[in-house]
């Protein structure tokens, strides 16, 4: 075990324990993480590959689909690689700026999914309740956009952390209880007030992802309203069946992702140490891999879309 007696992170670096508490079971986790992450990293490639090579694929909502395929497996790859290495080989040091990195990208990514899941809500609204102008809204231009402006929007709200971090010192231990480095976890090694810290992970989270929540739960109102206006009962099936994936991986984003924030912030003296750590281990490995599952079993374009890439592959 790493000596506490560090006078500063910045120079001797962090070390991430695993899971606090759990560290005599860590094998015996590796194996279920190391599938779900296998799985999600093949689900995610062939769901890519699939949208990519079938042109009857390059609509909106597949492109969107594709970009969070995309960010889930930046998201996993991001984290599952260094706590397998901790699980496995038990190398736990990182140096302070890998470890801001590693912050940064896992954050990054996160209101990256958060505004891709917005994109998906607004386009299944446009889809269903304006299906005329549907083609005349979501053009090409717009969605390079909306790509932009949500690559922007992350990198806005997420590098200030970065400064916040850097601008601490850091005289306490060294050491993170954690697979991963994030950034409340940066925050408590400092050995001053970290009062800004707190308030800025808190407001960046309710005023991104909790904005997010807020327009997509209107946009769902919309749709559904819409929906059992339809004449045809069919009709009405169709269009919930269209949105029930997307419901589906709504909740598996943002039911453990906000636990797991506001746990950190408010829940540390009530909830066990390793709970927290298992949680957010699992929140950054089942979404992406249920994700391909979700969109694959419900839409139907995909499915008929894989299986020809596959026949493709065969000749």
């Amino acid at each position: 075990m790493p000596s506490l007696n560090i006078t500063d992170a910045r120079l001797s670096g962090c070390f991430l324990t695993g899971i606090p508490g759990l560290e005599d079971e860590h094998i015996w986790l590796s194996i279920p993480f190391f599938i779900m992450y296998m799985a999600a990293l093949a689900g995610n490639s062939i769901l890519i590959s699939v949208i990519i090579t079938q042109r009857s694929l390059h609509e909106p909502m597949y492109l969107f689909l594709s970009m969070l395929a995309s960010a889930d497996v930046l998201l996993s790859t991001s984290t599952m690689p260094k706590a397998l290495t901790i699980f496995w080989l038990g190398t736990q040091a990182i140096s302070f700026n890998e470890c801001l990195t590693q912050m940064f990208c896992i954050h990054f990514l996160f209101v990256a999914d958060s505004a891709i899941l917005l994109a998906m809500a607004f386009d299944r609204y446009v889809a269903i309740c304006s299906p005329l102008h549907y083609h005349n809204i979501l053009t090409p231009t717009v969605i390079k956009k909306i790509t932009g402006a949500t690559l922007t929007r992350s990198f806005c709200i997420i590098f200030p952390s970065v400064l916040l971090l850097k601008r601490l010192p850091y005289c306490k231990t060294n050491i993170i209880s954690h697979t991963f480095c994030e950034h409340m976890g940066i925050a408590w090694l400092a050995c001053a007030d970290i009062s800004v810290n707190v308030w800025y992970g808190l407001a960046a989270a309710l005023l991104s992802t909790g904005l997010d929540i807020i327009l997509i739960a209107v946009s769902y109102v919309l749709i559904l309203r819409t929906v059992f206006h339809l004449p045809s009962q069919e009709a009405q099936r169709k269009a919930l069946g269209t949105c029930g994936s997307h419901i589906c991986v709504i909740l598996l984003f943002y039911i453990p992702a906000l636990f797991s924030v506001f746990a950190y912030h408010f829940g540390r003296k009530n909830i066990p140490r390793y709970v927290h750590i298992l949680l957010a281990n699992l929140y950054v490995v089942i979404p992406p891999m249920l994700n391909p599952v979700i969109y694959g079993v419900r839409t139907k374009q995909i499915w008929e879309g894989a299986v020809q890439m596959f026949s493709q592959l065969r000749k």
